[in-house]
């Protein structure tokens, strides 16, 4: 399985990297209010587009200036997840997607949140990247905007309304498959982690 790296090269707050992972965390609450109060689609989906880019841009950065961090670590994933929700809950409040694919989602999280305490109890903070992680996380950013645009579309005539839906739908589907995909191989890891543990935990009784 391909890891990112994730070793922690600086404990500077004010990174490049940081201010944008910052700067997307502040856009979610506008973008929940862009799409149900004044409907203005069109912002909001230029909005998650600039999301989707700073969070490819912030991860490019940190690892080629030597700028990951530990708070990095903590905000870059923490956005995604804020974008990700925000997104399936204002699609789904206005009808644009079922509800049953936000339980979906969100449930991979939820049982993500668990293993992590079980983790964090043991003294580890966190699981690395990969990317397969990060594949899932792309096409959700991307068929969210899509299906958005398939909603906002819709009355237009030919077909743009249904286009945008087919590739909204073919970026969700495959964004929702990756992610618990990639949400099995994290419990995988976390599985191994703990075994390790134990046997060394057992090694050093014995000793």
């Amino acid at each position: 399985m391909d890891v990112q790296e994730t070793e922690v090269q600086t404990d500077r707050i004010l990174t490049i990297p940081n201010m944008l992972s910052f700067a997307r965390l502040l856009g979610v609450p506008l973008f929940l209010w862009l799409i149900l109060v004044p409907h203005a689609d069109g912002w909001a989906i230029v909005l998650l587009t600039i999301s989707g880019i700073t969070d490819w841009l912030d991860g490019k950065i940190a690892r080629a200036t030597g700028q990951i961090s530990r708070l990095g670590q903590l905000l870059d994933p923490l956005a995604d997840r804020a974008y990700i929700a925000a997104t399936l809950l204002g699609l789904a409040i206005r009808g644009t997607i079922p509800w049953w694919l936000v339980g979906l989602l969100l449930a991979r999280d939820l049982i993500l949140a668990g293993v992590l305490a079980v983790l964090k109890r043991r003294g580890i903070t966190g699981l690395p990247v990969h990317f397969l992680g990060k594949a899932a996380t792309f096409n959700l950013l991307w068929g969210f905007p899509f299906l958005l645009l398939g909603d906002s579309a819709t009355g237009t005539g030919l077909t743009l309304a249904d286009a945008a839906r087919v590739l909204g739908w073919a970026f969700a589907i495959w964004g929702t498959a990756l992610y618990w995909w990639a949400g099995l191989l994290y419990i995988e890891q976390a599985r191994r982690i703990v075994k390790s543990n134990v046997g060394n935990d057992e090694h050093m009784i014995k000793e």
